[in-house]
């Protein structure tokens, strides 16, 4: 592991686009006419959300929709992938950090955020949690942070590499005037292993994953980063009520459609969407590892992208740096 200190005219031509906006409404109620993809910037394991959505949109499409893994630097293969398939049959199913972060974390992206990814609908808020190392015997976020403060320069704490915990968790340590030293891992799961081991002493993760190392011993949980508890861990704070709003974060996922999309079938699919969404058979397995779904309107859902996005760059901001990957 690698260790850190802290540190961003003519009529012609105008009928044929006449025609052409004509066109949409009516390709928009055809859609869909062959098999959709989704891509999943995620490996297998890390999908569960968009498998549950996929054989009910299936049976309300009347065709085959089917799931394709593109795991990879963060998240960037499987966007990258996408956008540059140009195929309105080809989906995307990912968290909004390809829209309100990588474009801080990364010098140079393959894609524009602000064209190429059309957000269609949320699916799910992803419960984050954050853990410190069970050695540190704190019991509150604030008992956490009085013993970092205590300890100027003794703790670490884990630094992903990529997507929004890149800013949130750095932004916190800075905020709360912290000197703790910056680690990265090359996978997650090695993470994990030394947190347990008391040689990192804290990282956010998500909730599913957190609760079963609490209970084996090797970790506390401090608090969710969510507006609201969560049902799995209902003694556990919010970011807000533990006094650290900054930390407040939803782990918002969704479905995004390719340029030009047309906005009737945008509106199409977040309808089908919100559907499912309101199948019990799809919320409640979710809501046992900590994932609240969440449908929502095109519009509904490009407001709480901008929301995080503005947060994001915000954080952003307030390092200074773009940070290490």
């Amino acid at each position: 592991m690698r260790k850190t200190r802290n540190r961003v005219a003519i009529p012609a031509a105008t009928f044929i686009a006449a025609l052409a906006l004509s066109a949409w409404p009516a390709a928009a109620e055809t859609w869909p006419q062959r098999t959709v993809h989704v891509i999943v910037p995620f490996a297998a394991g890390g999908d569960a959300i968009i498998r549950l959505f996929a054989e009910p949109l299936a049976k309300r499409w009347k065709q085959p929709v089917v799931v394709e893994n593109r795991p990879g630097a963060e998240g960037m293969v499987g966007v990258s992938a996408f956008t540059g398939m140009h195929d309105d049959h080809v989906l995307l199913f990912f968290s909004a950090a390809a829209i309100t972060t990588f474009p801080l974390i990364h010098e140079r992206l393959p894609y524009d955020p602000a064209r190429d990814i059309v957000p269609i609908s949320s699916a799910a808020d992803t419960t984050v949690s954050l853990e410190a190392s069970e050695s540190l015997k704190t019991s509150s976020l604030d008992a956490f942070v009085a013993v970092a403060r205590a300890r100027p320069g003794k703790l670490n704490y884990y630094g992903q590499n990529g997507g929004s915990f890149a800013l949130l968790l750095p932004g916190f340590v800075k905020s709360a005037a912290l000197d703790m030293i910056q680690v990265y891992y090359r996978e997650p799961a090695l993470a994990y292993q030394d947190l347990a081991m008391g040689r990192i002493h804290l990282m956010m993760a998500t909730l599913g994953g957190a609760i079963s190392r609490a209970q084996s011993g090797a970790v506390r949980l401090l608090a969710v980063t969510n507006k609201r508890r969560a049902v799995l861990a209902p003694e556990l704070p919010t970011m807000i009520e533990a006094g650290y709003p900054e930390l407040e974060f939803e782990g918002l996922q969704g479905f995004f459609g390719p340029r030009d999309m047309p906005a009737g079938r945008q509106n199409r699919i977040a309808a089908d969407v919100r559907a499912v969404a309101a199948d019990p058979g799809v919320a409640g397995p979710l809501a046992a590892v900590g994932i609240y779904v969440r449908g929502s309107t095109p519009a509904e859902f490009a407001a709480a992208i901008e929301e995080q996005r503005a947060k994001m760059a915000s954080l952003a901001k307030s390092l200074g740096t773009v940070p290490a990957r």
